[in-house]
């Protein structure tokens, strides 16, 4: 099993609070329901692509940002939708991936911003990310993401896929 879903977090709106939930419903070329980028409401938004329909980062990138920098963004501070476990993010940049039943296009890597610093209150919370802030997806099918879902690769995807910076 090459991963699976341990977290999901949902934010209203740009600025506001993230929740965790047990799941979420993916809308293909939108985003998680009751997310911000589903509503057209991110900080982002005013850029639309693909690639603001929903991010992922890996537990094994938050541990190692915790433990070579001392930063810890529990709960959802890095603001990223999901947390996976198992799965190599740069590994599947440029191809597609599947999620239960949901598939996504992995379009490219997802750089921390400035943002987190002032949110988190930790200084070294933009460093701790950089070359490990997760990936941004584009939902190509719709359904739900539930946390344990396995993650599966589309080995194919990834001898078609386009060479990405990150």
């Amino acid at each position: 099993m090459p991963g699976r879903v341990a977290q999901i977090f949902l934010t209203p709106a740009a600025g506001a609070p993230v929740a965790a939930v047990p799941s979420a419903r993916a809308l293909a070329g939108q985003g998680l329901e009751g997310d911000r980028y589903a509503a057209g409401e991110g900080s982002f938004s005013r850029w639309p692509g693909p690639a603001r329909d929903l991010t992922l980062i890996a537990a094994e990138a938050l541990a190692d940002a915790a433990k070579e920098f001392g930063v810890s963004m529990a709960d959802g501070e890095h603001r990223r939708n999901v947390v996976v476990e198992g799965l190599d993010l740069r590994a599947v940049n440029g191809g597609e991936i599947a999620i239960g039943d949901v598939r996504l296009a992995v379009v490219r890597p997802c750089a921390p911003c400035k943002y987190l610093v002032r949110v988190t209150g930790q200084p070294d919370a933009f460093d701790a990310l950089v070359g490990r802030g997760g990936v941004r997806c584009a939902i190509l099918t719709d359904g739900l993401i539930s946390v344990g879902d396995e993650i599966t690769i589309d080995a194919a995807s990834l001898t078609r896929r386009r060479h990405l910076p990150g």
